[in-house]
C-alpha cells in the first residue's frame, strides 16, 4: 500500500507530500490542473520511462520517493534481491532525474539501493497497478492474461501447473541429452575410428614387458659379435686360468701369493686375513676362468634369431615415436585407449534410447498440458460469464468479452496463449483487448475484473484508475462507485474522477489545483528586478464535510450554490449510509 509521496521539481510541481490511507481515494479538480501528474509521478518512480522535459522549468534535477506498507511475502522476495528491509514493513522507493549540458541521468533505488530497471519492472508488478488514459498496462500482455486465468481458476489449476512445469524439465533435460548425443556422435565416430586404428597398431605390437627393447638390444649386440666375444673370452680364460711360460696365469700367481702367505702366517698370525683375501681371490679367479671358458664354448651365431630381433626392435622403436617416449607409456596409452573405446562403443545410451525417453517425456508433457487447458477453459468459461455480469453496471451492458486458449508449443507454463476478446458496444467486432480497448473502457474492464477476482490472486496491493467515469454518469457512476468502494475493501484504490458520486463514495479525498507563485527575482541589465511568476501545482487534503461539499458542488455545478452544496452534502450522506451498511 502507498503510504507517502513525495514529489520534488517534477513537471508542474515545486514540492508536493501526500500521505494516503487504505481504501478508496480519490482525486478532483479542474480539467488540466494536474491530476494525470500525480499518477505520472507514481509511474515514473516505480520505472517509467523518463525524459527531460519532466524535470521542471529552471531546475536541472527532479527527484520522487515513494514509501509503501509491504507485507511479508514482498519483504521475502526482497530477501532474495539481496535488498535489506527497513522497520515497520516498510519500503521506499526513489527516483532522480538529472538533465546535464548533454546528457540526462536517471538513477532508482530501493531502501536505498541501486537497481536497474528489471528489477523495479517486477517490483512494480509487485505494488501497483496503474491503469491511465494512453498508457500500456500488464493487462494487455498476453502473458500477464495467462497469469490472471490461472489466478481465477485457482488451486486446481496452480496444481496442475506446478505438475506441467516439473513434466517440462523432463523433457528439457531428455531433449539436452539427446540434442548432445547427436552433436557429439560424428565426433565420436571419428574418434572411435581413431581409436581403433591405434589399438589395432599397438595390440599388434604384443607389448607386455616395458624393459622388452632394452633386453633385445642388448641380444642383438652379443648376436653380432660372437666372433670377437669368443676371441676376447678365450684370452681372458687364458689370462685367468691356463697362461703360458711367457705370460703366466692369474690363478698361477695368486697360487705362489698364497703359498709366500702360508709360509708367512706360521711366523706373524696377524697376517692371516691377507692370506684369507689371497685364497678368496683365488677361488674366484678360478671361477672366473672356468665361466668365461663355458661362455667361450657356448656361443654360436644365430642369424636367422639376429634378424628376428632387428625386426622387433625396429618395430618397437617405431611405436615408441608415435605413442612413447618409451614402452612403458605406450603400454599405459593401450589401456586407456581400451577404456575409452569401450565408453563410446557401449558405455553410453545410444541416440534410439535416448530419441525414445525424450518421446515419452514430450508425450507426459502434453498430456499434463491438456489437462491444463481443460482446467484453464473451464475458468474462462466461468470468467466470460461473470465479467460480462459486472461489466453490465458499467455503462456496458452491451458488451461481449471471451477469453480464448490458443494453442501453442508446450512450455513449463502450458501449452495455450491466452487471448483476451472484447467488444465494448453492439455491432462491433470482437478484436483482442490490446487493440480495441479505449483508455476508460480499460479502467473499467479492470475494475470489472478485479471484482471477479475478489481475492482469488495475490495481486497488487494499490490499484490506480484515471478517469474510470469517462462518459458515464447516473446510475453507472453510482455502480462505479460502489465498486471501487467494494474493491477498496481489498486493495487499496487511488482513483482520478470527474464524477461526484464516485468523490463522495472516497474514504480519502485529495482536491488538485494550479496556482501561481512569484519564486526568486530576476536581474536585468540595468539593476533593477522583476519577480519570476511560475504555475505549480498543489494537492490539498479535504478532511472535513463542509470542504468536501464545496468541491463537489464544484464539481457538480461549477459553482458554490446553495442548491449545489445541497446536493453535494446529500451525496457525502448517501455514501457514508452506503459504507455504513456495507461495513456491517
Amino acid at each position: 500500500m502507498l503510504v507517502n509521496l513525495k514529489i520534488n521539481n517534477f513537471a508542474l510541481v515545486d514540492s508536493l507530500e501526500l500521505n494516503l490511507e487504505s481504501g478508496l481515494s480519490v482525486l478532483t479538480g479542474e480539467t488540466g490542473a494536474g491530476k494525470s501528474i500525480i499518477l505520472d509521478a507514481i509511474d515514473m518512480v516505480l520505472g517509467g520511462k523518463a525524459n527531460s522535459r519532466m524535470i521542471r522549468s529552471g531546475s536541472d534535477r527532479s527527484m520522487i520517493e515513494a514509501t509503501f506498507e509491504i507485507n511479508s511475502q514482498l519483504s521475502k522476495w526482497l530477501e532474495i534481491q539481496e535488498i535489506d528491509s527497513l522497520e515497520e514493513n516498510t519500503l521506499v522507493c526513489s527516483r532522480e532525474i538529472v538533465v546535464g549540458k548533454t546528457n540526462m541521468r536517471s538513477r532508482s533505488r530501493v531502501n536505498g539501493v541501486l537497481v536497474n530497471l528489471q528489477l523495479m519492472a517486477e517490483l512494480r508488478s509487485r505494488l501497483v497497478e496503474i491503469t491511465a488514459q494512453g498508457q500500456t498496462v500488464n493487462l494487455l500482455i498476453s502473458d500477464r492474461q495467462r497469469q490472471l486465468l490461472d489466478a481465477y481458476g485457482g488451486k486446481p489449476i496452480e496444481k496442475q501447473l506446478n505438475i506441467v512445469v516439473q513434466a517440462y524439465e523432463v523433457a528439457q533435460q531428455a531433449k539436452k541429452a539427446l540434442d548432445k548425443r547427436i552433436q557429439s556422435e560424428q565426433e565420436l565416430l571419428q574418434r572411435q575410428d581413431l581409436l581403433q586404428f591405434q589399438l589395432k597398431d599397438l595390440t599388434e605390437a604384443d607389448l607386455t614387458d616395458a624393459d622388452e627393447l632394452d633386453e633385445l638390444e642388448q641380444e642383438r649386440d652379443r648376436l653380432s659379435h660372437v666372433v670377437e666375444l669368443q676371441q676376447l673370452g678365450n684370452q681372458a680364460y687364458h689370462l685367468l686360468y691356463e697362461g703360458d711360460d711367457d705370460v703366466p696365469a692369474g690363478a698361477d700367481l695368486l697360487g705362489k701369493a698364497e703359498s709366500c702367505l702360508m709360509e708367512m702366517v706360521e711366523y706373524d698370525s696377524e697376517l692371516a686375513p691377507i692370506l684369507e683375501m689371497v685364497q678368496s681371490g683365488l677361488v674366484q679367479i678360478v671361477e672366473a676362468g672356468q665361466q668365461i671358458n663355458r661362455y667361450s664354448e657356448d656361443l654360436e651365431a644365430d642369424p636367422e634369431r639376429l634378424a628376428e630381433i632387428e625386426a622387433r626392435i625396429s618395430q618397437l622403436k617405431h611405436i615408441c615415436r608415435k605413442y612413447g617416449p618409451d614402452l612403458s607409456d605406450a603400454i599405459a596409452l593401450t589401456q586407456q585407449l581400451q577404456q575409452e573405446l569401450a565408453l563410446i562403443t557401449g558405455g553410453e545410451q545410444s541416440i534410439a534410447t535416448l530419441q525414445q525417453e525424450y518421446e515419452l517425456a514430450s508425450k507426459q508433457l502434453t498430456h499434463e498440458c491438456h489437462k491444463l487447458t481443460q482446467l484453464r477453459q473451464k475458468a474462462a468459461t466461468k470468467l466470460e460469464k461473470q465479467l460480462v455480469k459486472e461489466l453490465k453496471p458499467l455503462a456496458m451492458d452491451k458488451v461481449v468479452f471471451e477469453c480464448r486458449l490458443v494453442k501453442s508449443i508446450p512450455t513449463a507454463m502450458g501449452a495455450d496463449k491466452v487471448v483476451f476478446y472484447f467488444s465494448p458496444n453492439a455491432g462491433e467486432t470482437i478484436q483482442p483487448l490490446s487493440v480495441i480497448a479505449s483508455g476508460g473502457e480499460m479502467s473499467r474492464f479492470l475494475l470489472a475484473l478485479k471484482a471477479c477476482f475478489s481475492g482469488a490472486e495475490e495481486s497488487s496491493s494499490t490499484l490506480i484508475f484515471d478517469e474510470i467515469d469517462a462518459g458515464v454518469s447516473g446510475k453507472v457512476a453510482q455502480a462505479i462507485a460502489e465498486k471501487l468502494h467494494q474493491l477498496g475493501k481489498q486493495h487499496q484504490v487511488l482513483c482520478v474522477t470527474h464524477q461526484p458520486l464516485i468523490a463522495a463514495m472516497a474514504n480519502g479525498h485529495f482536491k488538485v489545483e494550479k496556482t501561481i507563485i512569484e519564486e526568486a527575482t530576476k536581474s536585468k541589465p540595468n539593476g533593477s528586478s522583476i519577480a519570476d511568476i511560475r504555475t505549480v501545482v498543489r494537492v490539498k487534503p479535504l478532511s472535513n464535510q463542509e470542504v468536501r461539499a464545496e468541491e463537489l458542488a464544484q464539481i457538480t455545478g461549477g459553482h458554490s450554490a446553495e442548491d449545489a452544496i445541497a446536493f453535494a452534502e446529500s451525496l457525502l450522506t448517501k455514501a457514508a449510509k452506503y459504507r455504513a451498511a456495507q461495513a456491517k
